[in-house]
């Protein structure tokens, strides 16, 4: 095995699950409070994973694919299937198997492979298909912000493969549609902002239906039908054909010319400029894997997708207008993006969106759009941001930080009988094609067992929820198989243009959990529990009315407690939690008082931000949002990891905190004196060089690891940017605390009660009788 598979907890198969063990039965299952769950990332890369170049060997009544867990017979050619017990019988080219010759599929170590779909050598091999990036730019900003976003989006067009096709539209008060392949003289087809337009309609005011009385002079109608996107390479060109066109086009754009009374926002009609760009994609050949990367820089306040109105007066919606019904656009905004995922969806292309403006520009509306069609979403304060300026390229880059942006990807899965599938919460939509192991509760996207991910990346991460089914066991005690299986099969396209077919196999074991708790507790994987709960908690907030996020979680907790902890009844100091279990009240006190369950000081565009990328990330990237790591400097010793509490405050050491969403340089006030008197620039104090320049050198690690890349926070201590790392620390000493604060050290100003209090409360909950 490689050195990665030594630190990297999710193996070759990408997959981790709450509970290692599971339960024989529902009511064994809701009794283990944390539901049964797995958090998959089904294009992740890793070295050991084997390249076959033929067809997969799929059961011929239950569709799973041959995999190490079958039980073979070599005499009789024959495999087992685990999930349905089929009997099934080797095709001819697999005739030569034997137990010292057995297809990689088999091997034990390969429970992940992946397919390449091989050609047949008589019909020539078809191109790989090019991918399209159809950009869309808002123009109603101020000279300096267009400056900036034309100059990157200058950038990436350099960036981008030779081969990819590429389109441009902009918008303001009307949308401007530009004929790129018309390179004589600019020509633009324009579109009034105001109101809602059709698919039909866009192709057909652009000349891209397919109807047949509307044939184009010198095509034979035959040929019309045959080729209906003969005419959208007027629209969308080879990168290397186009840019000279476009950086002419985009040196002469100007920003909306449309007068702008005063007391009045500017008039931009963002919902009409995407119905656009996804009318205009529709015209692409069935199969095409599409972006619609959209960058847009105010609130839509014309037509439909419309978030606020043109009248200054009016503020945008907030989280208390939310509560109270009293967001205006709201649904009507939501329902039209809902209608437009559909759209992409059937048509299989994405929606990635940049938005950087200081005020909000719907975000929470898009949240259906970007979240159904795998879309990538950045939220920064302005073009020049490094947030937008670093992300933005990200997405183009090739190296060894590229993103692995695949399209049209396909997830279908397989499990034991006795399991059934409630739901995905994550970047992916529910194709409806249900099954019998399709549960009756639906958590997020359910009611099927195959998904559609118009865009996925080599970090996309979905969480699937799993439930029992409740019927008695059929089998007597002793007969039934101590193994469960599941399989998740998923298709795609790769960065390349190529299709591959990844196919996963895990097994577990099935537990009686009333005689064996302790191999339940030992398979408790307590990072993703307080993933899925903070997922869950997520989708519930937004989907039930007046749900108390924090009675929720904290009622679950002491429910967990009560349930796995070691205690006397009623004696709080004999409560102990076994190993497994250790770090997750300090999870949970830190996801109640994170950005996704207090949305109090955020606004509604920024939660549903911080939300979509909780549910898109992978395991290790989503336990540092909720619970952020912090590393100390000192003259004493190595960097070392400190506890994220106010007592790590020191005036004479450097703190670096990773919040996932920003990362914090914090030094200490003697350290700030020191700098400010400039020591480090003095040869005999190299040490303190060095000392000042470790943290930037790691948080620069971190930065060109993440996407989007986090915000870089440089501060002192007592100086008002220190309010990023205060935030984020357990409050162990606040203003009224009775006890000295050591020299140097901090308070915090806040009644929230610290960890330390938190856990004291629940062990006399937990072992109440």
């Amino acid at each position: 095995m490689s050195e990665m598979a030594a630190s990297d907890p999710e193996g070759i198969d990408g997959v981790r699950m709450t509970w290692n063990a599971w339960p024989r039965t529902k009511v064994e299952a809701s009794k283990c409070v944390i539901p049964l769950a797995a958090a998959i990332s089904p294009i992740r890369p890793h070295p050991d994973i084997p390249t076959l170049p033929y067809l997969p060997l799929r059961c011929k009544t239950c569709a799973c694919v041959l995999n190490p867990y079958c039980r073979v017979d070599f005499t009789a050619k024959i495999w087992i299937c685990p999930f349905c017990f089929q009997r099934n019988h080797f095709p001819p080219h697999y005739s030569m198997i034997s137990e010292t010759n057995v297809p990689a599929e088999l091997y034990p170590q390969y429970t992940t492979v992946e397919y390449v779909v091989p050609e047949n050598p008589a019909v020539p091999a078809p191109p790989p298909l090019s991918h399209v990036f159809l950009f869309v730019l808002d123009t109603c900003v101020i000279e300096e912000e267009l400056g900036f976003v034309k100059s990157a989006l200058k950038q990436a067009i350099g960036l981008l493969p030779e081969n990819a096709l590429v389109g441009f539209i902009s918008f303001g008060t009307q949308v401007q549609v530009h004929e790129l392949g018309f390179s004589d003289l600019t020509k633009v087809y324009v579109f009034r902002g105001s109101k809602e337009i059709s698919k039909e309609q866009v192709l057909d005011q652009l000349g891209l239906s397919t109807a047949p009385q509307r044939a184009a002079p010198g095509y034979p109608k035959a040929v019309q039908n045959v080729m209906p996107n003969s005419g959208v390479n007027r629209f969308l060109l080879p990168a290397s054909e186009c840019e000279y066109t476009l950086d002419t086009l985009l040196d002469e754009l100007q920003t909306d010319q449309w007068p702008v009374q005063p007391g009045n926002r500017a008039l931009r009609c963002t919902g009409v400029a995407l119905s656009v760009a996804a009318g205009l994609l529709a015209a692409c050949s069935p199969g095409t894997g599409a972006r619609i990367v959209a960058m847009v820089g105010g609130p839509c306040t014309e037509g439909p997708g419309t978030i606020v109105s043109k009248d200054l007066s009016e503020p945008v919606r907030s989280h208390k207008d939310l509560d109270k019904d009293a967001a205006a656009h709201f649904h009507k905004a939501v329902k039209f993006y809902d209608g437009l995922a559909k759209q992409l969806v059937s048509q299989g292309h994405v929606l990635d969106l940049f938005a950087s403006a200081l005020d909000q520009v719907g975000v929470a509306e898009m949240k259906v759009v970007i979240e159904r069609t795998g879309g990538l979403v950045v939220l920064a304060e302005s073009f020049g941001h490094p947030v937008f300026k670093d992300s933005f390229k990200r997405i183009f880059d090739n190296g060894e930080e590229a993103l692995g942006l695949s399209f049209n990807g396909s997830l279908e899965i397989n499990c034991s009988k006795d399991i059934k599938i409630q739901g995905i919460i994550g970047p992916c939509t529910s194709l409806e094609k249900k099954g019998p192991s399709c549960a009756d509760t639906v958590i997020g996207q359910g009611n099927t067992t195959s998904w559609k991910m118009c865009g996925l990346d080599k970090r996309t991460c979905l969480t699937v929820f799993f439930d029992i089914s409740p019927s008695e066991r059929t089998n007597p005690p002793g007969v039934s198989n101590p193994q469960l299986y599941l399989q998740f099969l998923t298709n795609y396209q790769n960065p390349e243009g190529q299709a591959r077919f990844r196919v996963t196999t895990v097994t577990r074991r099935w537990v009686e959990s009333a005689a064996n708790a302790e191999e339940l507790v030992d398979g408790f994987d307590q990072e993703t529990a307080a993933v899925v709960i903070a997922r869950l908690t997520s989708l519930k907030m937004e989907m039930e009315e007046e749900f108390d996020a924090t009675r929720w979680l904290d009622r679950s907790l002491i429910r967990l407690c009560s349930r796995f902890g070691d205690y006397r009844k009623d004696d709080p100091a004999s409560f102990t939690l076994n190993p497994s279990f250790s770090l997750f009240p300090q999870f949970m006190f830190n996801l109640r008082r994170s950005q996704f369950v207090q949305v109090f000081n955020n606004s509604p565009d920024e939660t549903a931000y911080f939300r979509m990328l909780l549910n898109r990330e992978n395991i290790l990237n989503t336990v540092v949002m909720i619970q952020p790591s912090l590393i100390a400097y000192s003259f004493h010793s190595l960097p070392k990891p400190a506890l994220l509490d106010v007592s790590s405050i020191s005036s004479e050491q450097i703190l670096l905190l990773d919040a996932y969403f920003s990362i914090v340089i914090f030094h200490g006030m003697t350290i700030a004196q020191w700098r400010n008197a400039g020591y480090q620039n003095q040869p005999e104090h190299q040490a303190f060089a060095q000392l000042l320049q470790a943290p930037r050198d790691d948080a620069q690690m971190i930065i060109r690891d993440r996407f989007p890349v986090p915000r870089l926070v440089v501060c002192d201590q007592h100086g008002s940017q220190a309010r990023f790392l205060l935030a984020k620390l357990n409050p162990s000493a606040t203003y009224n605390s009775a006890h000295d604060v050591a020299p140097g050290s901090d308070v915090i100003f806040t009644d929230d009660v610290s960890l330390q209090v938190f856990i004291e409360h629940l062990q006399r909950l937990a072992v109440q009788s």
